[in-house]
């Protein structure tokens, strides 16, 4: 099976690549391959390459900058979504597209699910949202996978962050009533080709799904987490989100009920406990 991956560097790319072997083959398309800010471009690569699946695993990811920057994060996270779907469904082959927990208010106390109503808060909710959409309308074999707080060994992520400031600091403030799921980028990269796998032969479970990580947490607490695997004498003080402004605003409630893709794909939800062992092996954490 031949997949065409948008992105390269990502974190969820980066694992990506690890997956091909002879039965998966992945080709990655870094920015200077594909230039997300021209739709039409992106599509025809997909014709260049023909390939027998396509995973967008790229996207404006700058939360804070799409406020103002918002033309570009709707060329990226909309409109070359949008153009990669239908070329897809054109072509009958299985298109799926990684978004997020941002589509939602972050109103609540309960699990998102995928038919909940959508109402971003934010300008990088809002374009991953109105690609979704797209998605959707434009039909043939395709899913939505929205996740959330996404960690690797790879990029820029609140793990890595945490390790190199509680490497730098006694103590450390940290929002606490943000609730969501940490989730490993290698788990998600698995999720995808799986889908991507399934749709082949079962194109009516074509649809919007989750897949998180578990159990729920804060990001205090995850944190805490971090720098006791790590073994980092760093302590944690928690703190509200009023406390940290950001020009965006962040969803308080970030939990995803992924029930559903277990129903339909046999893909369970990962433990990002497990998930963060395996990082810090590979940042060679914790230290001697």
């Amino acid at each position: 099976m031949k997949i065409l991956v948008f992105g390269q560097s990502g974190q969820v790319a980066t694992e990506l690549r690890a997956l091909h072997s002879d039965a998966i083959q992945i080709t990655t398309l870094a920015r200077s391959d594909a230039d997300l800010t021209d739709p039409a471009g992106c599509a025809a690569l997909i014709d260049t390459y023909a390939p027998d699946a396509v995973i967008n695993a790229a996207a404006y990811t700058a939360v804070d900058h799409a406020e103002s920057d918002a033309e570009p994060a709707h060329l990226i996270n909309a409109d070359a979504p949008a153009a990669m779907a239908s070329t897809c469904a054109a072509r009958d082959i299985p298109f799926v597209s990684i978004s997020t927990d941002y589509v939602f208010s972050g109103a609540g106390d309960t699990p998102w699910k995928p038919a909940d109503d959508t109402d971003p808060k934010s300008v990088y909710g809002r374009t991953k949202r109105d690609g979704e959409v797209a998605i959707v309308k434009a039909g043939g074999r395709y899913a939505v996978l929205r996740t959330s707080w996404v960690v690797s060994a790879h990029g820029n992520n609140f793990v890595k962050t945490m390790l190199r400031l509680g490497s730098e600091r006694e103590a450390l403030t940290i929002v606490a009533d943000q609730i969501g799921s940490p989730t490993g980028a290698a788990e998600i990269a698995q999720a995808c080709v799986t889908i991507a796998k399934i749709l082949v032969s079962e194109p009516e479970k074509s649809g919007i799904y989750h897949f998180a990580g578990g159990p729920d947490t804060h990001w205090a607490d995850f944190a805490r987490a971090i720098f006791d695997a790590a073994k980092i004498p760093c302590a944690v003080t928690d703190i509200p989100s009023f406390k940290y402004p950001t020009p965006a605003k962040r969803p308080l409630n970030s939990r995803l009920d992924c029930s559903a893709t277990e129903a339909a794909f046999g893909i369970s939800r990962s433990d990002w406990r497990e998930s963060l062992t395996h990082i810090l092996t590979k940042l060679d954490f914790p230290k001697d």
